[in-house]
This record gives C-alpha cells, structure tokens and sequence, in this order.
C-alpha cells in the first residue's frame, strides 16, 4: 500500500472537524426586519456597503426580508456582526443579532 493512499475514515473525520469549527466561528447572525419605511433600493444599498454584499445577494436579501418578514443576512462571530447592526441601525434598519444556539 502506497503512503499516499486515501484513507475515507480519516477524510470524514477531517470534514467534520472543518464543519465544526465554521459553526463554532459562525455562532451568530445578523437579522434584518422588514419595515414600511426604507426601500428596496435602500436595503440593498446598505446590505452592499456594509454588509459587502453583490447585488444580487442584497436584491435576494432583500426580497426574504419582505416576504419573510425577517432575514439572516450575515454570519459570524459577535463581535464582527454587532459594527455591522449599528451601522444598518444608523440607516434607519430594524436589525439585531443574535445567537445560532
């Protein structure tokens, strides 16, 4: 048996351990609510700037958000996403994060 060979227990254990580790650094979300007061054009706006999204993620954003009523548009640890909350709050966004647990 060659050293290199793929060895599938050992391969799993590695995917499971990167899955792991992605939800512990992504333990929480950032929620935006849907309003009667800011635009589609607004909303997506601001998801681009500070949210670094395209545009096509903020239009999608942005259509859940009004349908859904509420939208996780971000992942990711709190101390990255709550900047983030008060500059969407600033803009005049309901948004909050919170927990994934």
């Amino acid at each position: 048996m060659s050293a290199y060979a793929f060895h599938p227990d050992s391969a799993t254990q590695e995917d499971v351990d990167v899955l792991e580790k992605e939800l512990l650094e992504y333990s929480h979300q950032l929620i935006v609510y849907n309003d009667d007061v800011n635009t589609f054009d607004w909303v997506i706006e601001s998801l681009m700037a500070i949210c670094k999204h395209t545009h096509e993620q903020a239009t999608q954003c942005a259509l859940f958000i009004h349908f859904r009523g509420k939208y996780a548009v971000q992942h990711g640890d709190e101390l990255t996403l709550i900047p983030m909350k008060d500059a969407l709050l600033d803009r005049g966004i309901s948004a909050a994060v919170e927990s994934c647990n």
